[in-house]
């Protein structure tokens, strides 16, 4: 029997014709099981494949079904979100958006007039659809548990965290992203390695632990990552999940208005331009965590970026590159901190609340989000040695595939050669899953695709 996944991945339907497809048998799974069926839909997401969209769709059809339901998201900025997609999409659905006692959702989850705003989800009962977080879930006490849920961004929900929500509903729908970083924790998680009910493991790996019988969806085809970034990211992070552009080669172009002043971060961006990636890399040194010449590469890069008044040409249209298409990603606090302290010394716009501003946060907190261009400070640059938290495949996958149409990373010679001498030392646990590919293969792999858009920094 033939599987219809391969027919999504062959290449022999266009990039519509295969999401649409994905996305049918996905709802069919959802609002119409077989019977006999698993009580889960697990959809396996690669970066900007529509997530969210697949999520507002699938709301949509059960609610038109008839069918009351529950959405658990996991910071209350992604149910914000949700429930302002929702609410624009399907104006004729009730959503009840549940928060804490002491918070108040965004503005822009309140302006629609089919949203409802409670701290207590009796007041909430009879809408449509209720969405929170896990963690306001888990206090929610309901003599009657809801037929259908949907858990979104489920590969950041803690195992633990599905646990306590799981009493309020039937049947869900899982939907995430199996490259993005793992599901936080503040303590050790050691005495559980191995087993089966590890509370540290994601909701899905310990959802599909118990249910061998549920077989994920995948969505196969990027609308975000450009024809120049998809292979690269689905081979180096994806082995097993491939997907591909919504886009064809010269689909997306940026066109700098202002020529290059013969300098090399203007070079790195006008390789970036050209072929979507680019590598400005510094000489090698270690260096502390804020590595002054790094951070200023970094922000002298955005400057730049703005001041040459690109423009992008996407199968959107056309639109000037503005600070709040424009990105920079680091692996730590302090980084995106001395980053944001240099780009408002060279007079780039860093705060929302002033205007429309450039966005620089670490990969946690740019999960999920898309931009135009995007400029990374490698998580390796400058280091003496090579830790599992630098090497996490999800970090890199995160600040890699942000963006629509070119990636600018910085760095210090010499990560190759660092990979090469650090080896991993990490304990191996017997019942531990062996996370494929690991950092150390996929840092090679980005490496290698960058090392043919080098420019030099001197």
């Amino acid at each position: 029997m033939t599987d219809p996944q391969d027919a999504l991945d062959s290449g022999a339907l266009s990039p519509g014709e295969a999401a649409d497809r994905a996305v049918a048998g996905i709802l069919d799974a959802v609002v119409r099981p077989r019977p006999g069926a698993p009580r889960g839909v697990v959809v396996d997401s690669p970066p900007g494949a529509g997530k969210s969209t697949l999520v507002v769709r699938a709301a949509r059809e059960l609610v038109g079904a008839g069918e009351r339901l529950m959405i658990v998201a996991q910071t209350n900025s992604q149910v914000d979100d949700l429930v302002d997609r929702l609410a624009s999409k399907a104006p004729d659905v009730s959503i009840g958006r549940l928060h804490a006692s002491d918070s108040r959702p965004a503005p822009e989850a309140l302006r629609h007039a089919n949203v409802t705003a409670k701290d207590k989800v009796a007041d909430l009962l009879e809408l449509d659809v209720v969405i929170s977080t896990a963690a306001k879930w888990q206090w929610v006490k309901a003599e009657q548990p809801w037929r259908q849920a949907i858990v979104d961004e489920a590969y950041q929900m803690r195992s633990d965290a599905l646990l306590a929500v799981a009493r309020l509903f039937e049947r869900a729908l899982f939907v995430g992203d199996p490259g993005q970083l793992d599901p936080f924790t503040v303590v050790g998680t050691d005495q559980w390695a191995g087993l089966s009910y590890d509370p540290s493991s994601s909701a899905v790996v310990t959802l599909l632990a118990h249910n061998p019988s549920i077989r994920p969806h995948r969505l196969p085809v990027s609308w975000r990552l450009p024809a120049s970034a998809a292979p690269l990211i689905s081979s180096a992070f994806y082995p097993y999940t491939p997907f591909r552009s919504g886009t064809g080669p010269g689909e997306r172009t940026l066109h700098p208005g202002v020529r290059s002043d013969g300098s090399a971060v203007d070079a790195a961006i006008d390789e970036a331009a050209g072929s979507g990636w680019a590598l400005l890399e510094l000489p090698a040194r270690h260096t502390v965590r804020t590595d002054a010449q790094a951070v200023a590469a970094v922000a002298r890069t955005v400057q730049r970026l703005l001041e040459r008044e690109l423009t992008a040409v996407s199968e959107q249209g056309s639109a000037r590159l503005t600070a709040g298409r424009v990105a920079v990603g680091t692996a730590h606090r302090d980084q995106a901190a001395a980053v944001r302290a240099e780009l408002a010394r060279l007079g780039v716009p860093v705060d929302p609340a002033l205007g429309e501003a450039v966005t620089v946060d670490t990969a946690n907190r740019l999960q999920g989000r898309e931009y135009d261009v995007t400029v990374v400070l490698h998580p390796l640059s400058g280091r003496p040695d090579a830790t599992a938290f630098h090497l996490e495949t999800g970090r890199l996958c995160v600040l890699a595939s942000r963006h629509r149409h070119a990636c600018i990373v910085v760095a210090r010679a010499g990560i190759a050669e660092l990979l090469d001498e650090h080896p991993s030392t990490e304990p191996v646990q017997l019942g531990v899953a062996v996370k494929f590919p690991d950092g150390w293969e996929a840092n090679h792999a980005v490496l290698a695709r960058l090392s043919e858009h080098r420019v030099r920094l001197a």
